[in-house]
């Protein structure tokens, strides 16, 4: 019986497109040694498939690869049934997707090999084997990669400019071998009038009309592909981030580093510090009522403007929005403000954030107060003056009062799960009837646990030791959903229930099984110490499963809870 031909596909790939313009580069040679591989499996019948899969300057740290997402496809439809590669490598660098790519060739009937390296997949100790070069692939790609981002932190350090698209005012310099930026005259004109027009005009929104009006655009990229990018009209977000762009002072900015470069400021130090100092002002400026008495800075319109930073070091800066006639204000991360995406980014309501805030150092506050440790050296004839005076300090904070809460607050900074606050000793101090200098450091550092939960498109922030908080709604349908079962059991008929209480049977149903909740469960629901996200729609969507543990586990309790 003749054996079935087997269709072979050769997939080559380089990292850089360096060479990829010669006459015979890389991927030439890559396929010119499989395809010999292939040809000396010719009695094995198998057949080369005509069709390049050829991915030149393309990292293997993603499946997005043209080339591949055009051979998988392939592999899918049943055309190819081996694929032929130089090294495994070449075929990705990543374990993880290593793992997705065996499971869909195993899933297409489709097989793999690498001509220099010789194993079986088809074996376990073949799998072992490719799975230790992977990891070692994949090590390499990681250590070269902390390598180059190595490289760029110390040459910043230096104020070398490490490449990419140029800021307008500046072109790369001249001389390809030298890491620089020289200034475009015409362009550098151009910064200057933008930061003299929001000197004079203190607003982004007259400054990027009036550079419309005038007609200035944003810097015209030529990339060797062929594509353009830019030139078009400044929008109010290219407009802000030029303004707060340090390189125009001869300086570089390397994360939350700001180092000296060794290129020419556009802009003196001067100007470049009235234009900061506006942007500071305008950022607790109402944005509503322009011209009005209330558009004067107000602390209360976002006490902790300035003070909180995330896990990267970038500000959290407040904004707000308008939904249905309110006005709802958030904090978010600077880098976010101006219409960029990054998943660490933080986006918190402000009335929750600054209510978190002064419920955590009010908490502390009374804390140390009850222990007598907000001194270096505790005194009996002060120290009950200074707990009087911490505990009503703490009560004042707890019933809001945005002004005190933004002098006590010198900084703080959010990572996941965790909140980190600095208090102002001065203001603290004051407020005790202190010197600075007889607080206790500990009593100016606080840290307490903090998330931002889901519940539906609402986010709520647990901050600190959580309080009870009784969901009402989920409390009415569990005493209901005892009341429908107790006449269920009495025999009254569904929909009889369902006339009495003007419900459908089925919202009686799903919301009768509430009785069925564990003892413990229900008991957590009464006192208000249910997960923060966990709704009564949540509950309802699927029917509850009746093994107690299997219920805290798939509602979010913990597993310590003590079923009778």
């Amino acid at each position: 019986m003749t054996k079935p031909r087997i269709r072979s596909a050769i997939y080559t790939r380089k990292s850089s497109d360096e060479g990829l313009d010669q006459d015979f580069n890389s991927l030439d040679a890559q396929r010119e040694a499989c395809a010999a591989y292939i040809a000396s499996q010719r009695h094995e019948r198998w057949v080369a498939d005509k069709t390049r899969y050829d991915d030149g300057g393309i990292s293997g740290g993603t499946l997005e690869r043209p080339a591949m997402q055009r051979l998988l496809a392939d592999i899918d439809a049943g055309r190819i049934q081996m694929v032929v590669v130089y090294k495994i490598d070449r075929l990705t660098r990543s374990l993880a997707d290593f793992a997705k790519l065996v499971a869909r060739f195993d899933a297409a009937g489709c097989s793999f090999v690498s001509v220099t390296q010789a194993f079986n997949t088809a074996t376990s100790m073949g799998r072992l084997t490719l799975n230790v070069l992977l990891s070692f692939a994949q090590f390499e790609r990681e250590v070269t990669a902390e390598r180059i981002r190595d490289k760029i932190a110390a040459s910043k350090k230096k104020g070398m400019w490490m490449g990419g698209v140029p800021p307008l005012g500046y072109d790369p310099h001249p001389d390809p071998k030298t890491r620089g930026l020289v200034i475009s005259q015409n362009e550098a004109k151009t910064v200057e009038v933008i930061f003299h027009l929001y000197v004079q005009l203190g607003c982004l929104n007259a400054v990027m009309r009036k550079t419309t009006e005038m007609g200035l655009r944003s810097k015209r990229h030529h990339f060797k592909s062929g594509r353009t990018q830019g030139g078009n009209l400044f929008s109010r977000g290219q407009i802000y981030a030029l303004l707060r762009n340090p390189i125009y002072i001869g300086k570089i900015k390397h994360k939350t580093n700001v180092w000296v470069g060794q290129h020419e400021a556009i802009i003196d130090i001067e100007l470049w510090d009235r234009v900061q100092a506006k942007l500071q002002d305008a950022s607790v400026r109402p944005r509503s009522r322009v011209g009005s008495a209330s558009s004067h800075p107000k602390i209360g319109a976002a006490p902790l403007t300035g003070k909180l930073r995330d896990e990267t070091g970038d500000r959290l800066t407040p904004t707000h929005t308008q939904r249905h006639g309110r006005r709802l204000r958030y904090y978010v991360s600077n880098r976010l403000i101006s219409g960029g995406t990054d998943p660490r980014g933080w986006r918190l309501p402000a009335v929750a954030l600054e209510q978190a805030v002064a419920d955590i150092i009010a908490r502390h506050l009374s804390d140390l107060a009850r222990g007598h440790r907000i001194c270096v050296m505790p005194d009996v004839q002060v120290s009950d003056a200074v707990c009087t005076r911490a505990k009503d300090l703490a009560q004042r904070l707890w019933n809001g009062a945005p002004k005190l809460l933004a002098n006590i607050t010198a900084g703080g900074q959010l990572t996941k799960g965790r909140i980190v606050l600095e208090l102002q000793t001065t203001e603290l101090a004051n407020e005790l009837g202190l010197k600075p200098e007889e607080i206790h450091p500990s009593t100016l550092q606080v840290q307490a646990p903090f998330a931002l939960r889901r519940r539906g498109v609402e986010g709520k922030i647990v901050a600190g030791d959580r309080e009870p908080d009784p969901d009402r709604t989920m409390l009415r349908a569990l005493a209901r959903a005892h009341t429908w079962t107790a006449d269920l059991h009495k025999g009254k008929p569904l929909s009889e229930i369902a006339a009495a209480t003007r419900h459908s049977e089925s919202y009686i149903r799903t919301r009768a099984q509430l009785a069925f909740l564990s003892p413990a469960i229900q008991k957590v629901i009464l006192n208000g110490r249910q997960p923060p996200e966990l709704t009564l729609e949540q509950i309802i969507r699927k029917p509850i499963p009746l093994d107690w543990d299997r219920q805290a586990r798939i509602y979010g309790f913990s597993r310590d809870l003590n079923h009778p």
